[in-house]
Order: C-alpha cells, then sequence, then structure tokens
C-alpha cells in the first residue's frame, strides 16, 4: 500500500491507550497492516506498531518473513524473529527474570539506551484472520514483543530507562559502528 511517516516522541497519538481492534479479516484491517509492513521494511524496522502511523489500535507487526534471510541493519548482531501480526496482545511474564539492552526506536530516531526487559515471556492474542496465537518466546523475541506492545500502552522505551546515563545518540555510543538508526 504505502510508506507511513512515522509519528515522533511528543506526538499525542504516541500517548494513548490504543483500542482493541473488534473486526478481524477485513480489507482496512489487511490495508493498515500492509501499510505498517511497507514502513517497517522502509525504514528497517524490528517491528512497529500502529499507534505509530497514527492509529491507535492494539496492532503490531514484527520480524522478519522466512524468505528475508538478511540481518536486521539496526540490529545485526539478534537473533531472527518470524514476522507476526499481533492483535490485542496479552504479555505475561514467565519468570521475574529481567535483561538490560540496548534498544532503539522508529519514534525516538538516532537515540539508544539501555532498557530493562523481561527475559522470557509468554505472548497471546490474534492474526489478521482472528485466528490464536499463543507463544512462549525468550531473549531478543521477547524485547521486540515488549517494545512493541509497550507503544499500544502509550509507553515509549525512554520511558523505561533506569539510568538515563544509558541513554544517548547512537553515534556516540557506537561510534564507526555504521548502525543505521533512522
Amino acid at each position: 500500500m504505502a510508506v507511513k511517516s512515522v509519528l515522533r516522541m511528543g506526538e499525542p497519538c504516541l500517548l494513548l491507550k490504543a483500542a482493541p481492534v473488534e473486526q478481524f479479516d477485513t480489507p482496512e484491517l489487511h490495508a493498515l497492516i500492509q501499510d505498517l509492513e511497507d514502513t517497517m521494511q522502509a525504514m528497517n524496522g524490528a517491528g512497529i506498531a500502529a499507534p505509530q502511523i497514527g492509529v491507535s489500535l492494539r496492532l503490531v507487526i514484527f520480524g522478519q518473513k522466512a524468505s528475508d534471510e538478511s540481518k536486521n541493519p539496526r540490529y545485526p548482531d539478534a537473533d531472527s524473529v518470524p514476522y507476526t501480526v499481533l492483535i490485542n496482545p496479552v504479555i505475561t511474564p514467565v519468570n521475574a527474570e529481567m535483561e538490560d539492552g540496548w534498544e532503539g526506536c522508529l519514534s525516538v530516531p538516532g537515540l539508544r539506551g539501555i532498557v530493562p526487559r523481561y527475559v522470557y515471556l509468554q505472548y497471546a492474542g490474534f492474526d489478521q484472520y482472528g485466528n490464536a496465537i499463543d507463544r512462549l518466546v525468550s531473549r531478543f523475541h521477547a524485547r521486540v514483543v515488549q517494545h512493541e506492545c509497550d507503544h499500544l500502552d502509550g509507553v515509549l522505551y525512554p520511558m523505561r530507562i533506569t539510568n538515563l546515563k544509558d541513554f544517548g545518540y547512537t553515534e556516540v555510543f557506537f561510534p564507526g559502528q555504521n548502525i543505521i538508526d533512522d
């Protein structure tokens, strides 16, 4: 469909709790998912949430399609995450183990920060056809899901940083590493 503009930190839509998706397998929903996919791919995102393109619905997409074997240039050392459309997600930590890790965001361009996230979690929800999704995941996959689902509750990753000394410009923290960060 189209690459959309990604809202940036400070935009009111990014601070709202998104509404649940109530109808599945509609032309409008499929068009929104295609817009999200086009935008995520154009910006080399690991994932994207509907509020990031100004649509306050509980819908995220993340990961890479099986046909795309290349590494994400924004997270070159990360394990691959399967392409997923996740609607009306529910996240449940499996235990209390947390791990600090670097994050960036299409809505917070040029910056990175260390964010604590649950290492193991279960997530459930639906795909665009209304089929149930229920997965147990860990590490980078779990981090991506938590990051994207935070957008559905009006939370951006800088709000989760526990030490602001660990928040700054990508080029300063990673000089010469050529990490793409929009």
